[in-house]
């Protein structure tokens, strides 16, 4: 199976980003052909700071390395260093109907919370569905969010497909249905955009503001609590073992779930969770020389498999002559 995805390099990277994403995409290379790969082209519709969008860029593929990732399992790469992504890009969108843009509930919910309106912003599932198509992507790990992106994708595949015959596979979406949307700070979606993370590599003093700032209810310690309606709680469970997550989960039902001692236990199981991660991230950030090779070489294989899939489609619709 060829499963694909990516990561914005817009801001530090999140448990949201690792749980919603990272950690299933590295799951999947022990058993899939896994692509793997920074989306810089798509933080150009947030990002307009060259040297943050460049360090983000870097960081972002250090993070997903330290966390695990293994570049010589899978093709892990930076998207703008395959040219071809944006040259499918155009071809798609002169195929890909309006209507079809102006339902994505994405680029509204962008809009109405502050980001600049602009053509990136609102084709940005054109690229999306060129990242997928270019290499044949069978499955594509998403949250609930991007969803709708990924029926865009299959959308634009099947017009494609129909008008000049069989080109693209179609993408299926894998949702993990417990780790698809991870709460934050809020109890909304974690989310960059939204300013409510906790972020994977944060140190501890920041850690610590972070947890702390979780919002909870008003709800006296001895009176019970619905566990499930809790942001607090749901971040905790990803943490948790299972034992002590069973006893919280008593508590918050029965009464005695003290939410400050539980953010406590959170900050404490997320710093060692991470504690591995920490140490190759400080590792790698000292030869930042041998990420960017690793890089280099991912981007000369994701072009290897991209060219054919261009060649054809130039072919199809009369680039060729």
């Amino acid at each position: 199976m060829r499963v694909l995805s990516g990561i914005q390099p817009s801001g530090q990277l999140h448990i949201g980003n690792y749980f919603g994403m990272m950690q299933p995409m590295i799951a999947n290379m022990a058993d899939h052909e896994l692509y793997a790969f920074i989306v810089d082209l798509h933080a150009l519709t947030s990002v307009h700071d060259a040297q943050r969008l460049a360090t983000g860029t870097l960081e972002a593929a250090i993070d997903f390395i330290s966390l695990g990732l293994e570049p010589e399992r899978c093709i892990f790469w930076v998207q703008s260093d395959v040219p071809e992504v944006t040259e499918l890009t155009w071809i798609l969108s002169t195929l890909t109907p309006m209507g079809l843009l102006e339902r994505c509930h994405s680029y509204k919910d962008k809009t109405a919370r502050g980001i600049a309106a602009s053509h990136g912003l609102f084709s940005y599932p054109v690229l999306m569905a060129a990242d997928i198509l270019l290499y044949q992507a069978q499955r594509v790990p998403v949250g609930k969010d991007q969803k709708q992106h990924l029926e865009v994708a299959r959308d634009i595949a099947i017009k494609f497909n129909a008008q000049f015959g069989d080109t693209f596979v179609l993408p299926e979406p894998a949702i993990d249905a417990d780790l698809a949307v991870v709460p934050g700070l809020d109890g909304q979606k974690m989310s960059k955009s939204y300013g409510n993370t906790i972020p994977i590599f944060a140190g501890e003093k920041e850690l610590k503001k972070q947890v702390m700032a979780i919002v909870t209810d008003s709800t006296p310690v001895d009176d019970p609590k619905d566990p499930d309606q809790c942001n607090l709680y749901n971040i905790f469970k990803l943490f948790a073992p299972a034992e002590r997550l069973q006893e919280v989960r008593d508590l918050y039902l029965n009464g005695g779930a003290m939410y400050g001692k539980i953010k406590l236990e959170l900050l404490e199981l997320l710093w060692e969770y991470f504690r591995p991660a920490r140490q190759r991230r400080k590792q790698l950030l000292a030869d930042s020389g041998q990420v960017r090779e690793l890089l280099r070489q991912g981007a000369e294989r994701a072009r290897a498999k991209a060219t054919p899939t261009l060649d054809e489609v130039r072919r199809r619709v009369g680039l060729r002559y």
